[in-house]
């Protein structure tokens, strides 16, 4: 109960501190749209770029616009430290206040939330984490996990690297390690790998890292020295980052053969100092504050202290990548209006805006993002679009893009993707069947 309380506490102050407004349960006439964060903790070197890039999102459209079609968001955050318990009791202390979406900022948070959200009509994003199958919007219509699926990013990855090699068939005989942290985040990618390895004739090793270990990983990359992979993938997520790139310096590791998944931010590559050039990871979006929207949370929010976050931080890979999940929770909430007539929409309306989201180019342009990010569109039977990413590389002191688009590799991961669908509610009896019914895209 006294945990219980301590999160309700922190939600309230922070809703307090960032909106200067009434208790979201009070505005009966705003949107309610509460923020799981962790600004504390070990994953808070991550999880601070991402709770302000979503804040500021938002509250920038509170400021300039008055909010989405006229009615305001009420934005309330509750910390969750990354623990799955914590993230369950932000849940349960936000739902009677009507959400219209649910961030939940955790694979391991978003697991649970998966059966429950159909049974309280709240969708959740969990953006391009969480369980990859969720993608199968007839099996889950309640979960949104735009615009990638792990596996399509472990797919990207190893497209990357077969381009590299002059084509996936010279993988035959190399060895690829996969250090990753040790949680239903990093293990998710394993089958995708397993099969892959076999299909094209690769050895896979693997260097998991328990989050209680991520500062502390100097015997997996001695295992790393001695195997001698001809790749590196990492899948990591706070402090296990930068201690990844520093390990993998200190063993002289060629950094231009390392390569992450979506998460690492500048202070994670940077921790390697000048010998952690060449170091990639993937992304969708652009890196940097010269657009409309960024220079508008500047002008509205951040130059204005209407947010805790430094401003030092606005246009960072990870900060841009909050503003990206707030843009989707935005754009969902103006395509519900727009397909109900009504100016204060539920969570089940929301569900409806997401479905039929269609953030087109001309869209883009309007909201500030040209060029930030290509357009996403989503259908009742995809809930996540598999879209396209692309490489960057760190050059010392930022990310820089360095080459085009890479498509995940449908024929691999979609039959996974419907086996773990099946699977999955296979395993969870009684599974209920898609009632929802379906919008024309709008």
């Amino acid at each position: 109960m006294r945990l219980k309380a301590t999160v309700l506490a922190g939600a309230v102050i922070a809703a307090t501190a960032l909106t200067g407004n009434v208790t979201p349960a009070a505005a009966q006439d705003s949107i309610y749209v509460p923020l799981f964060t962790y600004r504390t903790g070990p994953f808070s070197g991550s999880g601070i770029y991402i709770a302000e890039g979503m804040h500021d999102y938002l509250e920038m459209l509170n400021q300039r616009d008055g909010g989405i079609g006229g009615v305001k968001i009420a934005i309330e955050e509750c910390e969750t430290g990354y623990d799955t318990k914590k993230g369950l009791e932000c849940y349960e202390a936000v739902k009677d206040k009507k959400p219209v979406v649910v961030n939940p900022w955790s694979t391991g948070i978003t697991l649970p939330l998966i059966p429950r959200a159909s049974v309280d009509k709240i969708p959740v994003l969990s953006m391009a984490y969480g369980l990859s199958a969720s993608a199968m919007g007839d099996t889950f219509p309640w979960i949104f996990n735009p615009p990638a699926t792990y596996w399509d990013g472990a797919s990207m990855i190893l497209s990357y690297i077969g381009s590299k090699e002059g084509g996936l068939d010279k993988l035959k005989g190399k060895t690829i390690g996969y250090v990753y942290l040790d949680a239903g985040f990093g293990k998710e990618p394993i089958p995708f790998f397993e099969q892959v390895s076999k299909d094209y004739g690769f050895n896979l090793k693997l260097y998991p890292v328990a989050a209680t270990e991520m500062q502390n990983q100097s015997s997996q990359w001695l295992n790393v020295r001695r195997d001698k992979p001809d790749y590196m993938i990492m899948y990591g997520w706070g402090a296990l980052q930068p201690t990844a790139v520093k390990e993998a310096v200190k063993i002289n590791y060629p950094m231009d053969k390392f390569i992450s998944i979506w998460w690492p931010s500048e202070d994670d590559a940077a921790a390697g100092g000048d010998q952690a050039k060449g170091f990639k990871s993937l992304n969708w979006h652009a890196v940097g504050a010269d657009f409309p929207a960024l220079q508008d949370i500047k002008k509205f929010v951040t130059d204005k202290n209407l947010t805790q976050t430094d401003k030092n931080h606005l246009g960072k890979v990870i900060y841009n990548r909050g503003v990206y999940n707030s843009m989707l929770i935005a754009e969902g909430i103006r395509n519900a209006q727009k397909i109900t007539g009504k100016k204060v929409v539920t969570g089940e309306d929301v569900r409806r805006g997401l479905e039929t989201l269609n953030v087109d180019e001309a869209r883009l342009k309007e909201i500030g993002l040209a060029g930030f990010t290509g357009a996403v569109k989503l259908s009742c039977a995809d809930h996540n679009g598999h879209f396209a990413t692309f490489m960057q590389e760190w050059d010392g002191t930022k990310w820089v893009k360095t080459g085009g688009d890479i498509k995940p590799m449908t024929d691999k991961v979609n039959p996974l993707l419907a086996a773990a669908a099946k699977d999955y509610t296979d395993k969870n009896g009684n599974w209920p069947k898609r009632t929802e019914a379906c919008d024309k895209a709008s």
